[in-house]
């Protein structure tokens, strides 16, 4: 596993824009991720803190490459309906611990969604739909490590029930870190429409 912090990028004075879920407000999924960060804390990677779950969509871009006309543009988007998520404990990639997430198919239509948006409004975006792989990190690795090392931790907690996650709105946010932390400052919260799936 690799360092996730290990990212040039991301020095204190970077800021750029995002689409986000957040879910600051989801009780069963606050406790699953504490107790899977609880377990993985004899490994000391960087939780990540109750307030911080996320699942990052697309990036916009930079802050000094969007201008306020534009970000105007993009909280006028129009969004498709709800849906529910399911959270599946726990996995590894290369620099996190996290939760898979499914069905992949509402991420990446409202993935698709957004990337248009985006090209509408003329930002610079992020990756394409084909790339995109949605995941929601728990943990964040902060130094390299070969991943076996975390399979003892991971394993037991692999029979976690999952839990269920219901997607109401997307976030434009302004993105930054904060030592090892990603923190955020909502710009625009964009509601889903009301027809749950």
């Amino acid at each position: 596993m690799k360092d996730h912090w290990d990212r040039a990028r991301w020095h204190p004075a970077y800021r750029a824009y995002y689409w986000m879920l957040t879910f600051p407000d989801i009780p069963d999924l606050l406790k699953l991720a504490r107790r899977c960060q609880d377990a993985l804390a004899p490994l000391g990677m960087d939780d990540v803190p109750e307030d911080g779950l996320h699942i990052t969509m697309t990036k916009i871009g930079d802050t000094d490459r969007v201008t306020p006309n534009q970000l105007a543009d993009l909280a006028a988007t129009t969004l498709q309906a709800r849906f529910t998520l399911t959270a599946h404990p726990l996995t590894a990639s290369r620099g996190a611990a996290r939760f898979t997430v499914t069905p992949w198919h509402h991420l990446t239509d409202l993935h698709h969604t957004l990337t248009t948006a985006n090209t509408r409004a003329g930002v610079p975006g992020g990756r394409p739909t084909p790339s995109f792989r949605p995941h929601l990190g728990v943990t964040y690795n902060n130094r390299a490590r070969p991943a076996k090392d975390l399979l003892p931790y991971l394993l037991p907690l692999r029979d976690l029930s999952p839990v269920r996650i219901a997607v109401r709105s997307v976030e434009l946010v302004e993105l930054r870190r904060e030592g090892a932390a990603y923190r955020w400052t909502v710009l625009h919260s964009l509601p889903l429409n009301d027809r749950l799936l």
